[in-house]
């Protein structure tokens, strides 16, 4: 199917004489390469008919990334290095910006991504940007491609909204709920998983004990206290009184950190991570699942069970989510088949090789962190204490707004 000229305007909503290059290669990009190469002569034919020739260089490109295409060797990056040196597409990455697909954008990101294209239009026809160059990768014509689209980005509409600050807005709003969601799921899971499972008692001296030892290591600089109270969002002086209280809100904090970004220990001036930076970088690599893998295990294990850092990646590598349903629901039936998918989509990882070692050195600092709080002994084995708490300080981490769930 050849692709004419005329067409090519069509789908641009334009006439010839006012198409882009950039117009031309989305043209290009909608049927088979093949097709795409055969209809090259018959294009530039009419964009030159039409007074609008664009330039040997251009032409050259597009024969040469359809070519690429057609052999199987063409790259999603090599697609988009291409789209953007016609000089009106925007860089998939400006700033701290990152543009969605077309189909996946917001009508927010719609919008300001047409009006982007927009500029750039006004500026390649002013003359300010030079498509030849940007075809040949010249690093000058780049670098001021890239800042001009940052210029416009970081300046005020007509209307007051800057471009940045609205996009990373909504981006900001989208995870805050893609994570509260998250929180949801893992809290009715855990919930259902903690009715299964006997009563686990408060071992009362044992967490006396515990909070004593606590209250001396957060009274006296460096580790364990101040990372301890750092993830609980603490400070020595905002322990809460009670005992319970106190030690549920730092077992919480280790599972989801709450302190301040500046984790760098006295002392440390020469720009690198220390280990409190690399503890903090862990445990907060580890998520939902990773969390629910582990808490069942423990839960349905009691007291005495192993809980190494090996051990923890194990759990998570053999977690089946299947092991939440309640045998007394019955099977599932056809309604159900939209639950189970977004089951799925929450559950379920890439279909990735598991990592047992990654897996177990992000739960080495968390290991022992717990065994400062008396959750799991010197052997590495969940205590009683560690059996009551642990499941309790988790609900209180997907609590909305980070509360006790009612």
């Amino acid at each position: 199917m050849n692709l004419e000229a005329d067409r090519v305007a069509d789908l641009a909503g334009r006439p010839l004489s006012r198409l882009t290059r950039r117009d031309v290669a989305l043209a290009l990009l909608t049927v088979p390469s093949a097709d795409a190469l055969a209809s090259l002569p018959g294009i530039r034919r009419g964009m030159l008919a039409a007074g609008n020739p664009l330039s040997a260089v251009f032409w050259s490109s597009a024969e040469a990334i359809l070519h690429k295409i057609s052999d199987g060797d063409a790259t999603v990056g090599d697609l988009r290095t291409w789209l953007e040196a016609t000089g009106t597409e925007p860089n998939g990455i400006i700033g701290l910006h990152v543009w969605d697909e077309q189909s996946e954008r917001s009508q927010l990101a719609a919008e300001m991504h047409t009006r982007l294209v927009s500029h750039l239009e006004e500026r390649l026809a002013a003359g300010e940007i030079d498509p030849d160059l940007l075809a040949v990768a010249d690093p000058v014509a780049c670098q001021a491609y890239i800042e001009l689209q940052e210029r416009w980005m970081t300046s005020a509409l007509p209307d007051g909204r800057v471009p940045m600050d609205v996009l990373l807005d909504e981006k900001d709003e989208e995870f805050l709920a893609e994570w509260d969601a998250a929180d949801a799921e893992a809290l009715a899971a855990i919930q259902a998983l903690l009715e299964r499972v006997s009563d686990r008692p408060l071992p009362g001296e044992d967490l006396r004990r515990a909070s004593a030892r606590l209250r001396q290591d957060i009274a006296r600089p460096g580790w364990p206290g101040r990372l301890l109270i750092e993830c609980g969002g603490l400070g020595p002086k905002d322990l809460p009184a009670d005992d319970t209280e106190m030690w549920l809100t730092l077992a919480a904090g280790v599972a989801s950190p709450e302190g301040s970004d500046d984790w760098g220990m006295p002392g440390q001036d020469d720009g690198e991570p220390d280990q409190t930076d690399s503890d903090i970088t862990a445990i907060c690599a580890i998520d939902h699942f990773d969390w629910l893998a582990v808490i069942t295990a423990l839960a349905e294990g009691g007291p005495g069970t192993p809980a190494s850092a090996a051990d923890l990646a194990a759990y998570v590598r053999d977690y089946d989510p299947e092991d939440l349903a309640d045998p007394d629901d019955g099977p599932p039936d056809e309604n159900d088949e939209a639950d189970e998918d977004d089951e799925d989509d929450f559950f379920l990882d890439d279909d990735e090789e598991f990592d047992d070692l990654t897996m177990e050195s992000l739960f080495l600092p968390v290991i022992s962190l717990w065994q400062v709080l008396g959750a799991v002994d010197d052997d590495e084995r969940l205590t009683p204490l560690g059996w009551w708490g642990l499941p309790e300080a988790m609900l209180r981490v997907w609590a909305p707004s980070g509360g006790t769930p009612g």
